[in-house]
């Protein structure tokens, strides 16, 4: 199975529609990502297969959790506003961004490297409303406090640290959205008693591998 026939597939099974010009901007990403990954080491993940399955594919899990939940969060206006936490070599904004351009992103990474190659592929995809800012998430400041509808992470953060970090940006009536594996109910256990109520999960079945991914989505309390 070629690449796109891969990619095409997989969109399939997650029940999103796509164009020819979506499908070809995820294969100059995915060409973009092996040629610089040969220098600067964005990624463990080297095949396509990998890349397209555990990148591309696991990136629009959250926005398959975020559209389905979306009636249960009021937001502001018509045009989500997200932001992605520690995205490293674009993950999951920019999959997000290629299959739903209407959505505004912020992509955080505080590595100058792959910081430059995010404003490379967002220039060569031409992705208009996407913007890169090179810092980390704790250290954003208040000119971004309550600017965020929606605050996404692949990174390595613990609920009750990533609750702490994220909230003082998101939008009163906004959420946080992450993916953990199978201890998420270890992490879940050691929130108190009110985010627990606010949680909301989604399992979802990553394609091909067949990997459960438990997406949590959290309202940052008052």
């Amino acid at each position: 199975m070629t690449p796109d026939e891969l990619l095409k597939k997989g969109l399939n099974e997650l029940g999103f529609l796509y164009s020819k010009d979506q499908i070809d901007a995820f294969m100059t990403f995915l060409s973009e990502l092996k040629k610089w990954n040969r220098v600067y080491s964005l990624t463990a993940l080297k095949t396509n297969e990998d890349i397209i399955i555990k990148h591309f594919l696991d990136s629009i899990l959250y926005l398959k959790a975020i559209l389905k939940e979306s009636s249960q969060f009021p937001v502001h206006g018509s045009q989500l506003n997200i932001c992605d936490a520690g995205t490293g070599a674009g993950f999951p904004g920019i999959p997000i961004k290629i299959i739903k351009p209407e959505l505004d992103m912020t992509l955080i990474e505080s590595s100058r490297k792959k910081s430059v190659f995010l404003r490379h592929i967002i220039r060569i995809l031409k992705l208009n409303g996407i913007s890169v800012l090179n810092n980390r998430i704790e250290s954003l400041g208040k000119r971004y406090e309550k600017t965020y509808d929606v605050i996404v992470s692949r990174a390595t953060f613990k609920i009750k640290d990533f609750l702490k970090k994220a909230c003082p940006y998101i939008k009163e009536d906004g959420w946080l959205v992450l993916s953990k594996g199978p201890k998420v109910s270890e992490e879940t256990n050691f929130l108190d008693e009110v985010h627990r109520q606010s949680v909301m999960k989604e399992v979802i079945t990553l394609p091909f591998i067949k990997a459960k991914r438990t997406l949590l989505m959290f309202q940052c309390q008052k």
